[in-house]
C-alpha cells in the first residue's frame, strides 16, 4: 500500500516509517519540516500543518491508509495551540480520508485521556475517558480520540494506539529534558516508589504496523482502542535512572512532597495564564499528577487483537540506548 504518516518527522513518525518500509510499503509522510533523514530513505515529503486542512488533503491523495501521528505534546497551557493541532488536525485526517475513498486509519493517542488523577494499576480498555483533565495536551487527545474512533465504519476502519512514554535512541523529547534537569539538579519526585509502564520505540512502531495490517485485513481492532507498552512496570525512580545510566549522565534524583509539587504547580500555572505564556511551564498540575501516581496497563487486548507483542524488553533496550550514547 502507498501510506501516509503523519508527523513522520518525529520520534515515533521515523520509526513507523522504517518499520513500513521494511516491509515493502510506498510510504510518504507530511511533517512542518523537511527532514534528511527520510530524504535518504525516499521518502516524499509533503511540507504542511496538520491544522491545515488543504495540505492534509493534498499530502492524502493517492494513498490507501494513513498513520495519524502529528500532535502537539507537552504541559503547555495554551490551549488553542492543542486545539489546532490535536483536534482540528485530526478531524482534518478525517475529512481527507473520506474524501479520498481511504479505508484504513491508525489514530495515535495517549493512556493519558483515561487519567482522572488516581492510580491505574493494570488498567485496561474498560477504563472510560476522564471526565476531566489538568492540561489542554490530555484534554485534546481525549477529544482528538472521540473523533478518529466515532468515525469507524463499513468505509473507514479506525484504530486507536494509547503508547506510553516512549523512548529509545534518538529520543528528541523526553531523554533531553530527562537530562536538563537531572544536570540543574532539578529532577525531583513527589512518589519515586510509584510503578508505571513505558513502551521502547521499535515496539511503539510495530504495534503500529500490527494495527495497519489488522485494519486492512480481519479489522478486529475497527473501532477500538488500545495500550501499548512493554508490559513491564517499574518504579519511576528506576525508570529514569536507567535512562540516564544509558545516556551517560549520573543521576540525582531527588524527592518532594505531592502537597508541595502541587502547590507549587497551581502558582506557576496562575502566573502563566496571567501572562498568557505559550512556552512550556517548568511545572504543572499534569506533569504532577502523572509522577504522583502510579499507571500501567494492561496489553493483552493488542496482543490479542493486533497479534502483537514487544520484542525488545526494558533492559535491552537501555543497553541499545548505551551503545547509541558510546
Amino acid at each position: 500500500m502507498k501510506i501516509l504518516i503523519t508527523g513522520g518527522g518525529g520520534f515515533l513518525g521515523q520509526a513507523v516509517v522504517r518499520a513500513l518500509l521494511d516491509r515493502g510499503h510506498e510510504v510518504a509522510t507530511l511533517n512542518r519540516s523537511a527532514y534528511p533523514a527520510l530524504e535518504a530513505l525516499g521518502v516524499a515529503q509533503h511540507r504542511g500543518d496538520i491544522g491545515d486542512a488543504d495540505a492534509v488533503d493534498v499530502a492524502c491523495r493517492g494513498c490507501q491508509a494513513v498513520i495519524h501521528v502529528a500532535a502537539k505534546a507537552g504541559p503547555g497551557l495554551h490551549a488553542p495551540d492543542f486545539v489546532r493541532a490535536n483536534v482540528d488536525g485530526t478531524r482534518n485526517v478525517v475529512d481527507a480520508c473520506r474524501r479520498h475513498g481511504i479505508g484504513v486509519l491508525v489514530h495515535t493517542s495517549s493512556p493519558s485521556v483515561v487519567h482522572a488523577g488516581g492510580d491505574i494499576e493494570g488498567g485496561d480498555e474498560s477504563l472510560p475517558l476522564a471526565d476531566h483533565h489538568p492540561a489542554p495536551y490530555p484534554a485534546t487527545k481525549a477529544e482528538a480520540e472521540r473523533i478518529a474512533l466515532g468515525a469507524n465504519d463499513d468505509d473507514l476502519r479506525v484504530a486507536a494506539l494509547r503508547p506510553h512514554l516512549i523512548w529509545g535512541p534518538g529520543d528528541n523529547h523526553l531523554l533531553p529534558r530527562l537530562i536538563e534537569r537531572n544536570r540543574s539538579g532539578r529532577l525531583r519526585l513527589p512518589a519515586p516508589g510509584k510503578k508505571i509502564d513505558t513502551v521502547y520505540i521499535e515496539n511503539a512502531a510495530a504495534a503500529h504496523v500490527a494495527a495497519l495490517d489488522d485494519l486492512a485485513g480481519p479489522g478486529r481492532s475497527a473501532g477500538r482502542a488500545y495500550f501499548i507498552t512493554n508490559g513491564e512496570p517499574r518504579p519511576v525512580a528506576d525508570i529514569l535512572r536507567g535512562l540516564l545510566d544509558a545516556a551517560g549522565e549520573p543521576p540525582r534524583i531527588g524527592t518532594v512532597s505531592p502537597k508541595v509539587a502541587t502547590a507549587a504547580a497551581y502558582a506557576v500555572e496562575g502566573v502563566w495564564r496571567a501572562l498568557r505564556l505559550r512556552r512550556d511551564p517548568p511545572i504543572s498540575r499534569f506533569v504532577v499528577e502523572h509522577l504522583a501516581t502510579a499507571h500501567w496497563f494492561s496489553i493483552d487486548a493488542a496482543k490479542r487483537d493486533l497479534g502483537w507483542t514487544p520484542t525488545v524488553s526494558i533492559d535491552e533496550g537501555l543497553e541499545r540506548l548505551r551503545r547509541s550514547f558510546e
